[in-house]
C-alpha cells in the first residue's frame, strides 16, 4: 500500500493515525480470540474445560492475578474501546471507565471518538 504522507494534511494524517490504530487493535483482538479457542480446543482434546486447567477450576489457589489486558479481557468482554495514542489501552464499555477514557472526555473528547 503506497500513501503519500507528504500530501496530506494535518486532519486527514490524524484520520489515518485512528484508522490504523482501530486496524490494529481489531487485529489484536482477533489474534487474542484465535489463540483462546485453540487452547480451548486442546484443553477439551485431553478431556478438560479451560477453567479446570487454570486458577478458576476450584483448586483453591484464589482468583488468580488480572490479566495484563484488564478485568473486561479477563471476563471475556470483547473491547469496544481503544485509546487513540495506544491502542493496548481498551475498554469495554462495561465498569468503571478507565483513566485515559475520563481524561480524554475531560479534554473535550467524544467517546465514538474511541470506538473500535
Amino acid at each position: 500500500m503506497d500513501v503519500d504522507l507528504n500530501g496530506m494534511d494535518l486532519d486527514q494524517l490524524r484520520a489515518l493515525r485512528k484508522q490504523v490504530d482501530q486496524a490494529i487493535a481489531s487485529f489484536e483482538t482477533r489474534r487474542k480470540r484465535e489463540a483462546m479457542e485453540a487452547i480451548e480446543k486442546a484443553a477439551r482434546e485431553h478431556g478438560f474445560n479451560l477453567a479446570d486447567l487454570t486458577a478458576g477450576g476450584g483448586r483453591g489457589r484464589g482468583r488468580g492475578r488480572k490479566a495484563a489486558g484488564g478485568a473486561d479481557e479477563a471476563a471475556g468482554r470483547a473491547p469496544r474501546y481503544a485509546h487513540p495514542e495506544d491502542p493496548s489501552q481498551t475498554w469495554s464499555g462495561r465498569g468503571r471507565r478507565p483513566r485515559w477514557v475520563t481524561e480524554q472526555i475531560a479534554s473535550g473528547r467524544d467517546l465514538s471518538e474511541f470506538a473500535i
